[in-house]
């Protein structure tokens, strides 16, 4: 159940920023010279941060806000915070198909066409979300003493933890979506690491380095961290984080073992079979790792994360902008699976393969009569951004390429003993048999979660298309290829004299 009590942390961070911002934004300033008294500036939350502890974790609320934030950079209505990230990249996989496309939000998505246009918006969309988050934890660092400063109170490291692991957070996805595959020496993102000026591009290596250091000193700080909310990074999500660019950057197995194991042994528990077709849609779940608590006061309805992949919500999903599972996905799903039965299975119908009992508002709306036009009150389902799952999934993955297949034996076992009958067939399994299943059930189990297209990157997988795509079936494509990357986008291109379209 959700809590009683819900507050939104936009109103959160605002008002804390409002009641700070009195005492700030008194125009005699630090030391009585007169100050703007319009906006709050650098200085000013440097000073306020001594004097107020609050404004800090206020600034990290804020961003959290960020990641639901919709139309953030245009006025799409795929431009919809990290979730609206996740169908692009689960959708660029291969592994959710378009199958039907009424309002065409996502056909320049599915036809590769973004991957290889700078001109399109969805790649200024991922590219300005990311850097905003960047630009908001930049904002945090500074205001606690700057990147090698350790806050003197446990608030504060908590403070400077999260706005770390977020700043690595929204990098690492950087490098995911606009470099094919690790390669240290190549020059591809500019790395502002204070808030500031247009920067020419740093290397791969840099990049990486940066978020070693982030998350390092992050798992650090956030020793003892007890969050009030899902919605706030912690120690475990840290982890997590550090092994996906441990498991993109393949330089560090078994550091990438530990940090999974770390959380495998902590208190979350996978989520059993009987309850993988619960919608999907509760913060509270024990399988989540980091997630938010939608509610009526975030104001989100049709235009959602939900909107677009929940049929019951009557949003793009019921009216005719399907996501489906590929159909060569489906078809590896054992019939003995309890996930099979997430996914709509007639072929005779146009909603074939939609998720409709893995995604779904909530049990009055999966009942409301055959996808009727049924009332949209606004969103109060919960996102979900990381589960203890994939911790399973990278130990398994991290151990088997580390030579430790006992061990990626165990992990991979823990989690299809919760989704099959008998997991025994786990034990047989050696060399790429091995890691070919993970990379499976990987896929399979965070279907439509954003995690496809890591997970493609990392095994440098070739995917094929199955015919229910309505673009570009039966193709082949590799994972790095030119049209499995998405571009530079022309703002960037456009405002930042060291970035060109010559050096993309």
């Amino acid at each position: 159940m959700k809590n009683i009590i819900k507050i939104s942390f936009v109103l959160i961070a605002i008002s804390l920023l409002y009641s700070c911002a009195d005492e700030l934004l008194d125009n005699s300033g630090e030391s009585g010279v007169s100050q703007p008294t319009t906006n709050l500036t650098q200085s000013q939350l440097e000073f306020g941060t001594r004097t107020n502890p609050a404004i800090p974790a206020a600034f990290v609320s804020g961003i959290y806000a960020q990641m639901i934030e919709t139309f953030g950079t245009n006025g799409s209505q795929t431009d919809i915070g990290q979730k609206g990230q996740d169908i692009y990249s689960d959708i660029v996989s291969g592994d959710i198909a378009l199958s039907s496309s009424n309002f065409r939000w996502y056909n320049r998505i599915a036809q590769l066409d973004v991957t290889e246009n700078f001109i399109r918006g969805e790649n200024d969309i991922i590219w300005s979300y990311y850097y905003r988050i960047i630009r908001s934890a930049n904002t945090v660092i500074v205001s606690l003493g700057g990147n090698d400063a350790i806050p003197s109170t446990d608030a504060l490291k908590h403070s400077m933890g999260q706005a770390k692991a977020l700043r690595a957070y929204a990098y690492f996805y950087l490098t995911q979506f606009f470099q094919k595959e690790y390669n240290p020496s190549e020059a591809i993102l500019p790395m502002p690491i204070v808030p500031g000026d247009n920067l020419e591009k740093s290397t791969a290596q840099e990049v990486y380095d940066l978020m070693e250091d982030d998350l390092t000193d992050a798992i650090s700080l956030l020793d003892g961290f007890n969050r009030t909310a899902k919605s706030e990074l912690n120690k475990e999500v840290a982890q997590v984080l550090y092994a996906y660019v441990l498991g993109a950057r393949g330089t560090d197995y078994s550091k990438m073992a530990t940090m999974t194991q770390n959380v495998i042994n902590g208190s979350h528990t996978i989520k059993p079979s009987n309850d993988l077709t619960d919608g999907w849609n509760d913060v509270t779940d024990n399988s989540w790792l980091w997630g938010i608590d939608i509610t009526p006061v975030n104001g989100l309805g049709l235009v959602s994360w939900w909107g677009q992949m929940d049929a019951f919500s009557f949003s793009y999903a019921w009216a005719g902008d399907f996501k489906a599972m590929d159909q060569a996905l489906f078809d590896k799903i054992s019939d003995d699976d309890a996930r099979k039965a997430q996914f709509f299975d007639d072929a005779t119908s146009g909603r074939h393969l939609q998720p409709l009992s893995k995604f779904y508002w909530s049990a009055e709306s999966q009942a409301t009569s055959a996808f009727g036009s049924g009332p949209n009150p606004g969103v109060t389902a919960d996102y979900v951004y990381m589960r203890v799952e994939e911790a399973y999934l990278l130990n398994a993955e991290a151990n088997a390429r580390s030579g430790n297949e006992g061990a990626a034996r165990t992990s991979l076992k823990a989690l299809m003993t919760n989704r099959i009958p008998d997991a025994s067939y786990v034990d047989g399994l050696s060399g790429q048999a091995l890691l070919d299943e993970i990379y499976l059930q990987t896929r399979i189990e965070l279907w439509g979660e954003g995690k496809s297209y890591l997970a493609m990157k990392r095994n440098k997988a070739t995917v094929t298309r199955s015919g229910n795509h309505i673009f570009l079936p039966n193709e082949s494509m590799s994972y790095n290829e030119e049209r499995m990357t998405f571009e530079i986008p022309r703002s960037e291109i456009q405002d930042n004299p060291f970035v060109n379209d010559q050096n993309q």
